[in-house]
């Protein structure tokens, strides 16, 4: 299928900036510039110019490529320099600011189209598209007494994925990240076999406070996200969500009377890109809800074929920064959650963005 024009409009842009450029770059030299913080490979500078198969940069990329091509500068051997924001004279922050909001607008204006007529990653979700790794999926631990008798080590048959919680949505989600990124280093773990290096890189966290304290401990950290989870009284099988932005409004689960008792018919879930707060050139997605249904939803609101494209391009109109975090409803029929479909309004159940750009539904 050929690129849409908006795709190869932002491609014919990347690389004009970088013919145009004084010193005549080349792809090469472009990602050894780029690869200041986090790397970037000579391929994929070729990826994102490609204008019969454009791939489109993640956002983070093109702050990196504004804030490159905003000044002359060089260094001591003359190769082109890498400057950071702060170091910014009054005019090269104007061009900075002009030109980083002219590619996320091409950007914006590509994404709209994908799935349909862009030039897409082999997952064609953005969101699950990295360019660098580690990426580490830490997933809840199911408590010892929910186990089967296959999760015991002495057991014979002992199988270690028997520990883990919220299976479906990491079964789900680790072909995707696969799928989406088939050159990086994926991992998963368990909160209790998580390392200090892992924190560093691209994180994905599965699962509430209940049963991953790794959840607890950077919802805590992420003060400026205003929503929290916590434990109620009256619900025992999870965590409701509440969101200080939205006047303190609590979000919970609905169930019904059902034969064999109530019947849970939809859950919330949180799903939530921002930066990693141990390392800012990383991300961290949490995915999360009050139940697994909640949890799972989250996942496929990104993972979903029948739904990932036209939320994909919801959350480039709406965050094109690619950071957010989102409340959503997950409806549930026959015990199986329904992916959430954001261009119906009634399924965002509150949404938010860094800078206190609070959007309400």
């Amino acid at each position: 299928m050929a690129p849409s024009a908006e795709a190869v409009r932002l491609a014919r842009r990347l690389r004009g900036l970088r013919d145009s450029h004084d010193a005549g770059l080349t792809q090469s030299q472009l990602a050894k510039a780029l690869s200041h913080d986090n790397r970037v490979a000579i391929a994929t500078i070729s990826s994102w110019e490609s204008v019969t198969n454009p791939k489109l940069p993640p956002a983070e990329r093109l702050r990196s490529y504004a804030l490159f091509f905003c000044t002359d500068r060089t260094n001591a051997d003359g190769t082109p320099k890498m400057v950071s924001e702060r170091e910014l004279t009054a005019d090269e922050k104007e061009r900075f600011e002009e030109l980083h909001e002219e590619l996320l607008g091409l950007r914006e204006a590509a994404a709209r189209l994908q799935g349909t007529s862009a030039g897409s990653s082999s997952g064609g979700s953005y969101t699950w598209d990295f360019d660098h790794g580690p990426i580490t999926i830490i997933c809840p631990e199911a408590p010892t007494e929910e186990r089967p008798e296959l999760a015991k080590e002495k057991d014979p048959n002992y199988t270690r994925m028997y520990r883990y919680a919220d299976l479906d949505a990491l079964m789900e989600l680790w072909g995707h990240l696969r799928a989406s990124n088939p050159e990086l280093q994926i991992t998963h773990r368990l909160p209790s076999e998580v390392k200090a290096d892992d924190m560093s890189g691209h994180l994905v966290l599965l699962g509430g406070i209940g049963w991953n304290h790794v959840t607890r401990r950077l919802l805590k950290t992420l003060r400026e996200m205003p929503i929290s989870q916590f434990e109620v009284s009256d619900l025992k099988t999870g965590e409701i969500f509440k969101a200080s932005g939205a006047g303190g409004q609590e979000f919970r689960p609905v169930f019904e009377d059902g034969d064999d008792g109530p019947e849970l018919v939809e859950d919330v879930a949180l799903l939530t890109r921002l930066r990693n707060p141990f390392n800012s050139n990383r991300t961290i997605t949490i995915c999360n809800g009050i139940h697994s249904r909640g949890v799972l939803g989250a996942v496929r609101t990104l993972t979903d074929i029948a739904v990932r494209e036209r939320n994909e391009a919801y959350l480039s109109q709406h965050f094109p920064d690619g950071l957010f975090a989102m409340l959503l409803k997950v409806p549930v029929v026959n015990g199986e959650a329904i992916s959430p479909d954001l261009e119906i309004s009634e399924n965002r159940l509150y949404q938010w963005e860094p800078d206190h750009k609070v959007k309400r539904e």
